[in-house]
């Protein structure tokens, strides 16, 4: 039976091929490789046909470039779909890129960088609902988490509502006993933090959650105080958000891999980086290598940063592109101005589906880092005498 046969059949049966995707990360991943770019391509080609169908605009760019969802027959064929520019989720018209109407709309999600343009990411109640699902099946799958209490170095929720990496990072304490935000009103104390990791020590496995750059002068506090904690077996430092400060300054991740080893008595591979985007439902996390992992419905495009209509090959960097197909309100084929690399060869985890290495963001971008960013140079902004011995 094809991959397009099998998905057929998932919808005589009355069910979504979508969640039935989502449902099953851990048997996706142990699928032989060309089994999965068959399940990708059966659900990508159907979601390019719904934009196509359903949205003018994006009807329109394809059109202009001759391209038909007839014509997407085989996996090598995916090169084909055109790609929505990711700045257009942050111009003034990006009401066009609904393939629903807006009373479907169930969600907004927004994601700020430095340039202070929101990029707004809608999201249908259909998207929602698989994409819930998606979020904590990859959780499962790389985190490992169901219990212990998470110190939460970033902000609530219900302080930023609208953010997509608050969000995503919120929905992880729903596999948690307890949690505490660190960060409120835009400060950070860590005299606070280490007081709350040691009233849960003996009685929790304590995770710390959050931005790099927050955990990061957690870090460099206990280094420049001369503490040591020890975290528990079993215990993550679960980041999301960027490795970029607002000041240009990279933080090196063989850095702070040490330090949590050093500093929070971590496991080496305890330390676990998520990569995401606002405008897509893709995610990528680190496995027990600290090898990214893309969700295995999502297909990854690398395009040459000379000519984006052409990939580069496996292990080099290039344009980042992605087929998303559980955006359903607005098309999740997108070309990013993040530079990445597909890691070559097979995942010693065993896993099937494709890896990535993030560079950078593009030299042409108006971006020079993600919503983490904007919220540390606010946070400077506007406390700058808190936490002096970290900065």
């Amino acid at each position: 039976m094809t991959s397009h046969a099998f998905v057929a059949s998932i919808r005589q049966l009355g069910l979504d091929p979508l969640a039935a995707a989502v449902a099953s990360v851990s048997e996706l991943y142990r699928m032989p490789q060309d089994d999965l770019n068959g399940v990708k391509l059966a659900l990508i080609s159907d979601a390019f046909r719904h934009h196509y169908e359903n949205n003018a605009y994006y009807r329109e760019a394809c059109d202009s470039k001759g391209v038909h969802p007839d014509q997407i027959l085989t996996f090598e064929d995916l090169i084909k779909i055109p790609l929505v520019p990711i700045a257009k989720f942050k111009s003034a018209s990006s009401h066009e890129l609904l393939s629903k109407p807006l009373h479907a709309i169930e969600h907004e999600m927004r994601s700020t960088g430095t340039s202070g343009l929101p990029s707004i990411s809608r999201r249908c109640s259909d998207t929602v609902d698989v994409a819930v699902v998606a979020i904590y099946a990859m959780y499962r799958e790389f985190l490992g988490i169901s219990k212990g209490a998470g110190l939460y170095v970033c902000p609530s929720t219900e302080e930023i509502p609208e953010m997509g990496m608050i969000k995503a990072l919120n929905m992880l304490a729903g596999l948690l006993d307890t949690h505490r935000f660190m960060v409120k009103q835009e400060r950070f104390v860590p005299e606070d933090a280490l007081a709350q990791l040691k009233t849960w020590e003996n009685q929790f496995t304590r995770h710390i959650i959050g931005p790099p750059f927050l955990i990061y002068r957690l870090l460099q506090f206990l280094k420049q105080t001369g503490q040591r904690i020890k975290l528990d077996r079993g215990s993550r430092v679960v980041t999301l958000g960027g490795w970029k400060r607002f000041t240009g300054q990279m933080i090196s991740r063989r850095e702070f891999n040490l330090m949590c080893e050093e500093y929070l008595g971590l496991e080496p591979n305890g330390v676990r980086d998520i990569y995401a985007l606002v405008e897509s439902n893709v995610m990528a996390i680190d496995d027990e290598h600290q090898i990214k992992h893309v969700s295995p419905y999502v297909h990854l495009t690398v395009r040459d940063m000379n000519d984006l209509s052409k990939e580069v090959p496996v292990g080099e960097k290039g344009v980042l592109g992605i087929l998303d197909p559980l955006a359903l309100a607005t098309p999740g084929m997108i070309l990013t101005e993040d530079i990445v690399s597909l890691v070559p060869g097979n995942s010693p985890s065993g896993r099937s589906g494709q890896r990535m290495e993030y560079i950078m963001r593009a030299p042409s971008s108006l971006e020079f880092g993600c919503c983490a960013v904007n919220l540390e140079k606010k946070m400077d902004e506007d406390s700058p005498d808190v936490c002096p011995v970290a900065n």
